[in-house]
C-alpha cells in the first residue's frame, strides 16, 4: 500500500473499519474516500494477510493437512446433517 493516493489518517480510518468488519461502502463513507478505493484497499489488505499467513502456515505445518467434519446422534426419520436436531458436531484435523 506504499504508493496510494490516499492520506495516511484515511488509511488508519480504513484499517480501523476492517478490523471492525463493516462493509466496503460503509467504511468509504465514513473515510470519505470513494467505495471503489475502499474496496480495492479492503482487498489488498486481505491479499496481505493471505500472504502472510500462507508463508507461516508452511513453517508451522510442513505438509497435507486434512480436516474432517461430522454429526453424531440418534437417527432421526427425514433429518439428516446440520439441520438435524439433537445431533453433536464433531471435527478432527489431521
Amino acid at each position: 500500500m506504499r504508493k496510494s493516493l490516499i492520506s495516511q489518517s484515511k488509511h488508519d480510518r480504513l484499517m480501523k473499519h476492517f478490523i471492525a468488519g463493516t462493509t466496503a461502502r460503509t467504511a468509504a463513507n465514513l473515510a470519505g474516500v470513494h467505495r471503489n478505493s475502499a474496496a480495492f484497499y479492503l482487498h489488498r489488505l486481505r491479499e496481505v494477510i493471505a500472504h502472510e499467513l500462507e508463508a507461516k502456515g508452511e513453517v508451522i505445518f510442513g505438509g497435507e493437512i486434512e480436516v474432517n467434519e461430522s454429526y453424531f446422534g440418534d437417527h432421526q426419520k427425514s433429518k439428516h446433517g446440520r439441520g438435524a436436531a439433537g445431533k453433536i458436531p464433531a471435527s478432527g484435523l489431521l
